[in-house]
């Protein structure tokens, strides 16, 4: 009657033991390829494979979206850098149009031109 014999079964199992038990069961089943195996995993590989192409598009995704912010951050830099030359390009021919500037410029090339002492007329058609 050894046939019959009941074991000794512990009643508690901690849940750690559970969990190492749980993991090892689970690494078997991938290393023998059970798990490719399975009816519930081939019924199923169209939708994981579906997943697995939802994930890669997403992490092509992050990287598109973060290479555009860095192009995005490199444009409002040249563009901030483009304003400043456009004010100091813009002030420099103010300061160089004054009429007593080119007055100067003028005697420094030395050249024969002298300010006119009449006002200028309107030529109408």
């Amino acid at each position: 009657m050894k046939w019959f014999k009941k074991k000794k079964v512990k009643d508690f199992v901690s849940p750690s033991q559970e969990q190492k038990e749980v993991l090892a069961e689970s690494m078997k089943e991938v290393l023998d390829g059970r798990l490719l195996a399975d009816t519930v995993l081939r019924r199923n590989m169209v939708f994981i494979l579906f997943l697995t192409l939802l994930g890669i598009l997403y992490i092509a995704n992050g990287y598109n979206t973060e290479k555009l912010f860095m192009k995005k951050v490199a444009l409002e830099k040249e563009l901030s850098d483009l304003r400043f030359e456009s004010v100091t390009t813009s002030s420099e021919l103010m300061r160089i149009s004054v009429p007593s500037e080119v007055e100067r410029r003028v005697k420094e090339a030395g050249l024969d031109l002298v300010q006119s002492k009449e006002p200028p007329i309107k030529i109408e058609k």
